[in-house]
């Protein structure tokens, strides 16, 4: 069975840094793109960065120069540095990683549970 876990969030000032993890595990033969996306109470879930597996990296606008990702593909781990939080930020963030299960001819979209990311002003 595979998993993707993320964790690393929690309660943060204004200012601020937070890093989370999202790490995979199980009967894995290949991660492809990972993004991290970040839903807050009443809004939809939106993209805020993501990175292929030849560490190609694309970041939304309104976190670009504070948050960085990066990938350890021996570890199956994906990072988000955040940095210069802003209460704006606060939500839940998610991991989405496009996997490729042993045995398996396609890859899957596999979701995590989220991490909460809280930033007080």
């Amino acid at each position: 069975q595979v998993q993707v876990v993320e964790s690393g969030g929690g309660l943060v000032q204004a200012g601020g840094s937070l890093r989370l993890s999202c790490a995979a595990s199980g009967s894995i033969s290949s991660i492809n793109t990972v993004g991290w996306y970040r839903q807050a109470p009443g809004k939809q879930r939106e993209l805020v960065a993501d990175i292929s597996r030849d560490g190609s990296a694309k970041y939304v606008d309104s976190v670009k120069g504070r948050f960085t990702i990066s990938r350890d593909n021996a570890k199956n781990t994906v990072y988000l540095q955040m940095n210069s939080l802003k209460p704006e930020d606060t939500a839940v963030y998610y991991c989405n990683a496009d996997i490729l299960y042993s045995g398996d001819y396609r890859f899957r979209e596999t979701w995590g549970q989220g991490t909460q990311v809280t930033v007080s002003s």
